[in-house]
């Protein structure tokens, strides 16, 4: 008995005089991988509810007074890019309110999210959730892979990941931001492509199985999310869901209507790829860019007034592509924010003043 008693104080450093000795294996213990905490673990709470909640009712983006939105706004860079350039900071935000954005779409690449890692980078959302509810904007995250998650293939390394990491950032993000109304809008997979067959094949079933998937445990942690789901074709095509809709509620679809996707005249093959969604369902082009005003005596239409009458006429919320003088097709051609003819042209129609 009296060994047994001896060992006891001995292992749990309880021996008189010694408890100096054992405050370093407390702090071991504390940093232990046993006790760490998962990334995202503690939600982030700051303003949660400054800004209205966003909703889907019917095939509208919603308030709390039921009044429709019809969102305008723009992509910026990746976080971890701007800040390892030195343009990581609120006045860029201030610029991006400045174009009349009411919704910021943040993409968050798979290369940059491991680089940096979870933890790290989370931080750096942490402060762009900061200041765009300060600036009264919306948040948009964007897991920002182009490729087919069913084969595992992308279309550059920036965009490899996997099902798992993909089911993960989420799982994190909505932990995270479980109940935060700035962070309004999920658009859970930037592009679906199979690049012309060069990343294999892939069905809708399939893919409304990820996405539903996604949506699960989101929802498990976040049931306010507003989730964005895209359609084939690097997002552009919208017609599989006639027949096979996401089963889940307060989603909206995605397209990227870029002026490549089809030829003049526009209107009805923009109708028949995703316009005709807008009896049901809400549609958001989160991508698209190349806009800008017609030249003068330029003849037969011009893609960027086309666009931008379309999608507003159907009630669909647009952001144009990119915020950033190096990804194309840029609204800035440099750190001095100078504008480029696309980022008048988005600047004007954020303003409400195209015709």
């Amino acid at each position: 008995m009296k060994a047994m008693i001896f060992c006891y104080i001995l292992c749990t450093g309880l021996v008189f005089g010694n408890t100096a000795q054992a405050q370093p294996a407390q702090k071991q213990q504390t940093d232990s991988w046993w006790r760490q905490f998962a990334p995202g673990f503690f939600p982030y709470k700051k303003d949660a509810k400054k800004l209205p909640l966003i909703s889907v009712e019917g095939n509208k983006f919603v308030n709390p007074d039921g009044n429709s939105i019809l969102f305008r706004g723009l992509s910026i860079s990746d976080p971890d890019k701007l800040e390892s350039q030195g343009h990581w900071d609120r006045e860029h935000f201030v610029k991006v309110q400045e174009m009349g954005a009411k919704v910021v779409r943040i993409p968050v690449h798979p290369v940059a999210w491991r680089g940096r890692t979870p933890v790290e980078y989370i931080k750096l959302l942490d402060q762009a959730v900061e200041w765009c509810t300060d600036l009264r904007m919306y948040v948009m995250l964007d897991w920002h892979s182009i490729g087919n998650l069913t084969t595992g293939l992308f279309q550059d390394p920036m965009y490899e990941t996997t099902l798992q990491e993909t089911y993960s950032f989420w799982r994190i993000m909505a932990r995270h931001y479980a109940g935060h109304n700035t962070v309004a809008f999920w658009e859970l997979f930037n592009e679906p492509t199979t690049y012309r067959g060069q990343l294999g094949p892939i069905v809708w079933s399939e893919w409304k199985r990820i996405c539903e998937t996604e949506i699960t445990i989101i929802r498990a942690y976040n049931p306010q999310a507003v989730i964005l789901v895209a359609g084939f074709d690097w997002a552009y095509d919208l017609t599989p869901i006639r027949e096979a809709p996401i089963d889940a509620e307060n989603i909206g679809y995605v397209t990227h209507p870029y002026i490549m996707k089809r030829t003049p005249p526009w209107e009805p093959k923009w109708e028949m790829d995703f316009g005709f969604a807008t009896d049901q369902y809400p549609v958001i082009a989160t991508e698209f860019g190349g806009i800008q005003a017609a030249s003068p005596g330029s003849a037969g239409p011009v893609y960027g007034p086309a666009i931008i009458r379309y999608l507003e006429s159907r009630g669909i919320s647009w952001l144009v592509w990119c915020f950033d003088p190096e990804w194309g097709p840029t609204l800035i051609s440099d750190w001095e924010y100078t504008l480029t003819p696309s980022g008048e042209f988005a600047k004007k129609a954020m303003h409400g003043e195209v015709e």
